[in-house]
């Protein structure tokens, strides 16, 4: 090993401490401002969304996608929809409720958004998002359920506020799921 390489190596190492050192006070002393009702700084906020879909886009290599046409099926995840996802992501004619402004990061308003890949869909609501109030729906459901559910986020951009309550009522009542499976 030469002096020049045991220079950048001890030089390397010494960095390194020298951030972990930094990060490990940064997060004793308490200054980031966790507070819900303050937003991160652009910088977390990219950070925080490029790490949110890498992850997803990592896992979703044995996701196989189910048909998802069936009517009877989208009115049962329309019902499930209705139920468990309404509060955080509204439903069509919903511009805002109670509880969404004081959320942080604010869930997406799911009719308002293009149809997303069916896959990301299912394993978001499988496994949900830690520190963003996205629930595992995936230990109380199972994965015909949650395929419902993303057959009805499928036509949910699509759907009016009367269509949309069309759906929700021919599915039924799906909310009472503490039998847990």
């Amino acid at each position: 090993m030469t002096r020049d390489f045991r220079m950048l190596l001890a030089g390397g190492v010494i960095t390194l401490a020298v951030l972990l050192v930094a990060a490990a006070l940064f997060v004793w002393s308490g200054s980031y401002d966790v507070a819900a009702d303050a937003p991160h700084s652009a910088i977390v906020k990219a950070m925080v969304a490029t790490v949110r879909e890498r992850s997803i886009e990592s896992r979703l290599g044995g996701v196989k996608v189910p048909p998802l046409g069936d009517t009877h099926r989208i009115a049962e995840g329309g019902a499930h929809y209705d139920a468990m996802c309404t509060a955080c992501h509204l439903a069509p004619g919903l511009a805002e409720n109670e509880m969404r402004p004081g959320m942080n990061p604010k869930p997406p308003v799911l009719w308002r958004m293009k149809h997303g890949s069916a896959a990301e869909q299912f394993w978001v609501i499988k496994h949900g998002i830690k520190m963003t109030g996205m629930p595992a729906w995936g230990v109380t459901h199972s994965d015909e359920e949650i395929w419902n559910m993303v057959a009805f986020l499928q036509k949910l951009p699509s759907l009016s506020p009367a269509q949309y309550k069309a759906i929700v009522a021919s599915g039924g009542d799906h909310h009472d799921h503490m039998d847990m499976h």
